[in-house]
């Protein structure tokens, strides 16, 4: 039995010892504080520009020049992680930071050989000297790697020292992190990898330089078939899945990053500098596809001659795919330019909204005749691209041959203001000289549009005509959708939609069901082929980014052969063109009222027939204009609607829709039964070929 002095001495050991165990503690936990390890809430890692699915399209180093991508446990292979943590640090989730048993081995082997066998490091110790590298090995950097790994691990889970881990590996060269790694040696992302690939990444963080595949072949296989020797003594592989792995050789060649979209990944770090990842609205495979399409053509096409795409889906006005130039690189054919921004003159990629809004107020159908001869339009004389003239020729074969006087007699009859108009509800401001009014040259190309506003005017006719805005996530907010976006009332796009998918594809083209059309600026300079199906649009430009002059460009030639190569290459399913809406119909010329015979706009009568025509022009009075009407449709039983109108000279034929009603009228009045509800066009067109329109809503 103790005696008192004894137990009195124990208990003062006992408190001295606690108070110093708890000093040590304090101490320890004071160390901690005042020394953390350095551990950034964020690392620094490359800024990633994805496409819709978050599939890579380009990466940006990090100022140091390494390729360091962010990387998280679900974008790597499931088996690399496995295979990682048997190889390097198998009782990684269990310790805290320092594996002792290892540790102690590595002392003991060192011992008894002389020399390192095996290393006691553990992930958390390897985090812990990449985050704070040090040139020399030492007894002390080891020391201290041990502290900040206990450090480490009390600020981080164990899966977040694994994801910096698999970010700042070192595997060669520039390469940081397991994802870099994986696209640069095998050309894609760690999420699914082979067995082979998986042991070669677990292998060259040891000695990155020694075992570059790209370098050192060997040295690389080696190192490869010692982990998977590993991982059967391990379990974590069968031999016979191992030894299959073995047989699979090691990747020869560095290859390079993904660099798609490059103009379009400049403007979204641009408008979002501080943004570690940028999503956009782009397809990876139809972005690849449309850049292989751009390089050919530009060097078929010849020296300092770029080739610019947008590819759109017409029903949400996201862009799927786009080229700013044939090859970001080459200086020698700028570029840097991204000429889907550029404006440039259009040509005569305009012309089918001009035969649109004729279309819809009534003055022409497909199989109407109209002159393509010389004609002075108040001192503007326009000339087709040949030189030479049709004569006679019905309205299809002048859109479909791109005819240029008949398309100014057109314009000249609905207006260039209200075309004009039209593109601004469409969301495109055409661009004219300093205190110039739009005139009829906009029908030729005498204006100014960027690549992408065309295809968004297009955008119109592939989607019933209302057009979208186009975006791609590149903006620095997100664009407003369209107040209204009809730039064509419906009947009248399908007429176009029905015309330019009857226009003749290029010699040798791959068959695609789309409607298209091409233009030439004037000076061959830009050559521009727009086309679309029931869902996309694409819109193709060709020249030089300096504007010179390519003698023998020209849309049809140069431009429209890419379009039907794109369309095919971008990947995209072909959707059949809409069909025709109610009211819309392509009549023959037989069936054609006479009005609409042959074209004749006002002021542009025969002499004799102006100088008989002594009526003021026909004017519809009711319904009136934008009117709303409570009537019904034939199938509810509804009364038809009254159609009046004043002026004019008899007999009269009403179109509604663009679809003739049955008969010619010689009284001012007639009846229209609509055959269901939504906006409708009625117009009136007298025996002069004067027409008037008003648009209402049936109810």
């Amino acid at each position: 039995m103790l005696s008192a002095r004894t137990t009195r001495r124990i208990a003062l050991w006992a408190m001295g010892a606690t108070g110093l165990a708890a000093l040590a503690v304090g101490g320890l936990f004071a160390l901690d504080r005042a020394f953390p390890p350095p551990l950034p809430e964020k690392l620094t890692v490359s800024a990633e520009v994805l496409d819709r699915d978050g599939q890579l399209l380009r990466a940006y180093a990090v100022p140091s020049g390494h390729w360091r991508l962010g990387t998280g446990l679900d974008q790597v292979d499931p088996q690399l992680v496995k295979m990682l943590v048997a190889y390097e640090d198998k009782r990684f989730w269990d310790h805290e930071g320092v594996d002792v048993l290892a540790l102690g081995r590595a002392g003991w082997q060192f011992a008894s050989n002389g020399r390192i066998v095996s290393g006691g490091s553990t992930l958390s110790m390897q985090l812990a000297r990449l985050i704070e590298p040090r040139a020399e090995r030492s007894f002390g950097s080891k020391l201290r790697q041990l502290a900040r790994a206990v450090q480490i691990e009390r600020r981080l889970s164990k899966k977040e020292i694994l994801e910096r881990y698999l970010t700042l590996a070192p595997y060669g060269g520039n390469l940081e992190g397991v994802r870099s790694a994986s696209l640069a040696y095998f050309g894609k992302e760690p999420k699914r990898l082979t067995v082979s690939e998986a042991a070669l990444l677990v292998a060259l963080p040891q000695l990155p330089e020694r075992r570059r595949p790209d370098r050192n072949p060997g040295n690389a296989r080696a190192a490869r078939d010692r982990v998977l020797d590993r991982m059967v003594t391990a379990g974590v592989l069968g031999e016979s899945e191992a030894a299959r792995a073995s047989l699979e050789t090691v990747a020869a060649a560095r290859l390079a990053l993904p660099t798609l979209a490059p103009h379009a990944a400049d403007l979204a770090l641009r408008n979002a500098p501080g943004t570690v990842r940028h999503q956009l609205t782009l397809r990876k495979s139809v972005q690849a596809g449309l850049e292989a399409v751009a390089r050919e053509a530009a060097q078929r096409l010849g020296p300092r001659i770029s080739v610019a795409m947008v590819m759109a889906d017409a029903l949400t006005g996201e862009i799927l795919g786009e080229v700013g130039s044939a090859n970001y690189l080459d200086a020698s054919r700028s570029g840097w330019i991204d000429m889907t921004r550029t404006v440039r003159s259009p040509g005569s990629t305009l012309k089918p909204f001009i035969y649109g809004l004729a279309f819809e107020q009534g003055l022409v159908a497909q199989e109407t005749m109209i002159e393509d001869r010389p004609t002075d339009f108040h001192g503007y004389r326009p000339k087709n691209f040949d030189m030479s003239y049709q004569g006679d020729v019905s309205v299809r074969q002048a859109l479909q041959l791109s005819l240029n006087v008949p398309a100014i007699r057109l314009l000249d009859a609905v207006g260039p203001l209200r075309l004009t108009a039209r593109f601004r509800q469409a969301g495109v401001t055409l661009q004219l000289p300093p205190g110039e009014a739009p005139g009829l040259a906009i029908g030729l190309g005498g204006v100014g549009v960027t690549l992408r506003d065309l295809v968004q005017l297009y955008t119109g006719l592939a989607n019933g005509g209302r057009a979208k805005v186009l975006r791609d996530g590149a903006e620095a907010t997100t664009p407003a959708p369209l107040a209204n976006g009809t730039i064509l009332e419906e009947q009248a796009a399908w007429q176009i939609a029905d015309i330019l998918s009857g226009v003749k594809a290029p010699e040798g083209a791959a068959k695609r069901t789309i409607a298209y059309k091409t233009g030439t600026s004037y000076g061959y300079r830009d050559a521009w082929s727009v086309g679309y199906d029931g869902r996309y649009v694409l819109g193709v430009w060709a020249g030089r980014p300096d504007a010179g002059a390519v003698p023998g460009l020209s849309g049809y030639v140069s431009a429209a052969p890419i379009l039907f190569e794109a369309f095919v290459r971008s990947g995209l399913p072909s959707m059949p063109l809409p069909r025709a809406p109610s009211g819309a119909l392509r009549m023959a010329r037989s069936d054609l009222p006479v009005t609409l015979e042959r074209f004749s706009a006002a002021g542009q009568l025969p002499t004799v027939a102006a100088a008989a025509v002594t009526e003021p022009a026909p004017q519809i009075v009711f319904p009136p204009d934008g009117a709303r009407v409570e009537l019904g449709t034939a199938a509810e039983g509804a009364a038809p609607l009254v159609l009046k109108l004043q002026g004019g000279r008899a007999p009269f034929r009403w179109l509604a829709n663009g679809k003739p009603l049955d008969t010619v009228a010689r009284r001012r009045e007639a009846t229209w039964q609509p055959d269901g509800s939504g906006y409708s066009t009625l117009t009136v067109i007298d025996a002069a070929g004067r027409a008037a329109s008003v648009r209402v809503f049936v109810e």
